[in-house]
């Protein structure tokens, strides 16, 4: 069925809300503008999308180290990195009538306020898009500090203690997930763009080019590595595109960055990133900290500066578009064709009735065996036909259903999400069949 797109995201918000993937923040005070809190189910495909990705990036890797840094730093961090100056801030007007807040770069502040109607706008001036706090007991400027606005400063001030505790070699990567925070002027569209944020990054280190298109090669297998990320989480390639960010675009760090686009519902947006930041910020962090941040070729005993190529994946916006990217109707039916290892349950254990005890305790031990190694949702509501139509629209890719033949011969019903398509099988191969199924190519 052809899914009309300017219907579908208040599709996927109604969906999330009412089976549990996303709530809004702080519901029962009247909400937070832009604040978002996730569900038993949407914890669930969050913790397994950074659980791929660390496989993936980590653990399958001989050249990536994992890492996990604080939310505050010391502020001469973002001083250093460039954070507290122009480059990290938007340009901020102001109806001087209902005295609401808008970046100057997208809104015609020769037309009228969206939200009042009224022309009559400051003149812009920047706005720091740092989260400030205080540390201690007394504010002061001696206590000021700031929630950190990206996972990445975390990794370069470490760089000299991982090349003292590891026997690491250029090149290399540092890989962390982690929350950052920004204080958006105009965060918005559900779970998009919010000033609370989780992401999975990588610093990954390279020699300093001896040509202006060395690193180029680098860059280009990250490039690769988030299509092929896209595939492995199932994010439809027709809705992606690429944009060759311009020079007056790109962060102050940048000589080259990739938006890898998505076509949301609400336009074609930004969904992840890749940049090459050069030696900017271990420059300037040696520079402004006096440590050595050089590091020393072990054959040649060449020390230097390396550089940096920087792949960006958004936990929040992946979630987003793997939920557009897997919403089906079929007929009467709605589903989520998630990848088996994303769905929040691997798999649904139902008895055929719930008033007959020897299918319960039966249905009970197939489940009990189950969630000691899969995510296990239990239903014995209502009949089996309601019960499969609801774990398709979570998006759970089986369901067993123990019935009076199972009490026979011990095998039961698996039946498959995406087709509908119904086997026996016996409760001896459930397992070895659900690793296979979740398996990550």
């Amino acid at each position: 069925m052809t899914i009309v797109m300017a219907d579908l995201m208040e599709k996927i918000v109604s969906l999330a809300k009412r089976r549990g993937f996303v709530y809004p923040g702080s519901d029962i005070y009247g909400g937070l503008a832009n604040s978002w809190d996730f569900g038993p189910l949407g914890v669930q495909l969050r913790n397994n999308i950074k659980a791929i990705w660390w496989k993936r990036y980590v653990q399958r890797r001989h050249d990536v180290l994992g890492i996990e840094t604080a939310i505050i730093m010391n502020p001469k961090v973002w001083k250093a990195s460039g954070h507290l100056g122009e480059g990290f801030a938007d340009p901020l007007i102001e109806c001087r009538k209902c005295h609401e807040r808008f970046r100057a770069d997208q809104i015609d502040s020769s037309q009228s306020c969206p939200n009042c109607g009224a022309h009559d706008f400051t003149d812009p001036r920047l706005f720091n898009i740092l989260m400030k706090t205080f540390l201690g007991s007394v504010e002061g400027d001696k206590d000021e500090a700031y929630l950190r606005g990206e996972t990445a400063q975390g990794m370069f001030v470490n760089f000299k203690n991982v090349l003292n505790s590891n026997r690491v070699q250029v090149p290399f990567g540092l890989a962390q997930v982690g929350k950052a925070f920004r204080n958006e002027i105009t965060p918005g569209n559900f779970i998009f763009r919010t000033r609370e944020f989780e992401q999975m990054e990588i610093e990954y280190f390279i020699p300093p080019p001896t040509s202006d298109g060395q690193w180029q090669e680098a860059f280009t297998i990250w490039q690769k590595e988030m299509h092929d990320w896209m595939a492995l989480a199932g994010i439809t390639s027709d809705l992606v595109s690429e944009y060759e960010v311009p020079a007056d675009e790109r962060a102050h760090y940048s000589k080259r960055t990739i938006d890898f686009m998505f076509a949301f519902p609400f336009g074609t947006k930004e969904l992840y990133g890749l940049a090459y930041r050069t030696d900017f910020d271990l420059k300037n962090h040696m520079e402004q900290s006096g440590e050595d941040l050089r590091y020393e070729d072990p054959e040649t005993g060449t020390k230097y500066i390396p550089h940096v190529i920087e792949p960006t994946w958004g936990v929040d916006r992946t979630v987003l578009a793997i939920l557009l990217s897997a919403y089906r109707e079929d007929g009467e039916r709605t589903y989520l064709a998630l990848k088996p290892y994303l769905a929040p349950f691997t798999v649904a254990v139902f008895p055929l009735l719930k008033n007959k005890p020897d299918l319960v305790a039966k249905a009970k031990k197939v489940y009990d065996a189950l969630r000691m190694d899969f995510s296990v949702a239990w239903d014995d509501r209502g009949n089996i036909g309601k019960r499969y139509f609801s774990q398709d629209e979570i998006g759970t890719p089986f369901c067993i259903t123990v019935d009076f033949q199972t009490l026979d011969d011990d095998t039961v019903t698996v039946r498959h999400r995406d087709s509908g398509k119904q086997e026996r099988v016996p409760v001896s191969e459930l397992h070895s069949r659900l690793v296979a199924a979740v398996l990550l190519p």
